[in-house]
């Protein structure tokens, strides 16, 4: 079973990698990372047959080009900088980076190893592949598609009936049954209902003029616990600060979690409170964190209602109106929702992820506030990283 081109634009990932790399061009071009595939379900096989798409629309992933009107378009967004578009005008993803196999058993591995500016773009493209190949591959896809489309229309007519008041962004890119699935949830959310405020896929944002939405992933505070330089503890703040410096307030809503919330309240001081427009949660209890932010808002002087609490993390529709009620009259409440719109069948979704392993050569990891999403192929650097996060809250929290 040959299917077609599954990516068609190079501009259908998150905007967050445009985000992400554009920082690094200007700042961090010495860095080169390695970034591993890993399939959180139990059970599931790859077949050989799957194993040949994927390397064929790898393949094919590796001959595209931005075009003019994408150039264009990404001109347009106001803190993407003429000189980083015109890189990417010359840019290419590089086949040589991606290694694929697959066991005996159907276990898939995929691991990209380049230049960080280069090597991580790969990963929303080969997880709109390899979710896409799986689905169409292993089911029947029209099955598939009808099971979503019903459950849209029950989404869409809760919204309208008011079950539903909160606004949201669609983050659906990297688990998404398939492009074509995401575009009908894209512009059917942003047409019949008033509360999707735009996308994370630039594809769909330039498709349908809706806001593309998006800033800075956990592998951006991971990658500098690669360079030598920077103390394991002290990322978040080099990571804040190259932020800050680069987009000057412009493009601002900070990833709380990748060293724990602790330590990140450590960095995000009042200088940073004030420069950046809001915060992200993706792990731990939602309910905890967004009390935990408030705090530190007020704190510092901010009034919680002038800042956004972005939540992302495994949301639904019903959990995400209930974080809504919660915090709606105490700060700006807003959400990021990803394969609840995008891959909600009557089969469950994979839950696949590319992450950041190693730069330089030196092992990194993201520790999260959920223990369980923690990913790291070294065990003794893990701990020591949780060793050092732990020395440093406890030498410079407050006392209580």
């Amino acid at each position: 079973m040959k299917l077609s081109p599954i990516v068609v634009s190079l501009l259908d990932t998150d905007l967050y990698k445009f985000n992400m790399d554009q920082v690094i061009f200007h700042r961090h071009t010495d860095l080169c990372g390695e970034y591993y595939f890993r399939c959180r379900n139990e059970g599931v096989v790859f077949t050989p047959e799957m194993f040949e798409e994927i390397n064929a629309q790898i393949d094919h992933l590796c001959s595209l080009r931005f075009r003019k009107e994408e150039l264009d378009y990404l001109r347009s967004i106001r803190f993407i900088k003429k000189d980083y578009v015109e890189f990417l005008r010359l840019w290419r993803p590089i086949r040589d980076y991606v290694e694929t196999g697959l066991s005996e058993s159907g276990e898939l591995s995929i691991v990209i190893r380049g230049p960080l500016f280069s090597a991580m773009q790969f990963e929303i493209y080969l997880l709109e592949i390899v979710n896409e190949v799986y689905f169409r591959m292993k089911y029947d896809y029209s099955t598939l598609l009808a099971s979503a489309r019903e459950k849209l229309d029950a989404k869409i007519q809760a919204f309208r009936d008011g079950k539903y008041t909160f606004r949201f962004a669609e983050f659906g890119a990297r688990r998404r049954l398939s492009l074509e699935w995401q575009d009908e949830v894209v512009r059917r959310l942003s047409q019949e209902t008033a509360n999707c405020v735009g996308t994370s896929n630039v594809y769909l944002a330039m498709k349908y003029h809706l806001t593309p939405i998006g800033t800075y992933a956990h592998e951006f505070v991971q990658m500098y616990q690669g360079i030598d330089s920077i103390p394991l503890a002290y990322t978040n703040h080099y990571a804040l600060e190259d932020w800050y410096n680069e987009y000057k307030g412009d493009n601002g809503t900070a990833l709380t979690d990748t060293v724990t919330t602790d330590l990140f309240l450590l960095d995000f001081n009042r200088s940073m409170v004030n420069n950046f427009t809001g915060v992200r949660h993706d792990s731990g209890d939602p309910y905890e964190w967004g009390e935990k932010m408030i705090a530190h808002y007020r704190k510092y002087g901010a009034d919680p209602k002038t800042k956004t609490l972005l939540f992302s993390d495994s949301l639904d529709f019903d959990r995400a109106q209930a974080i809504h009620d919660a915090f709606k009259d105490r700060a700006r409440v807003s959400f990021g929702i990803g394969t609840f719109c995008s891959n909600d069948t009557c089969e469950k979704p994979l839950n696949i992820v590319i992450k950041l392993q190693a730069v330089n050569g030196r092992p990194v990891a993201k520790l999260s506030d959920s223990p369980g999403k923690a990913m790291c192929r070294d065990m003794d650097y893990l701990d020591y990283l949780k060793r050092s996060v732990a020395f440093r809250i406890s030498r410079e929290s407050p006392a209580e």
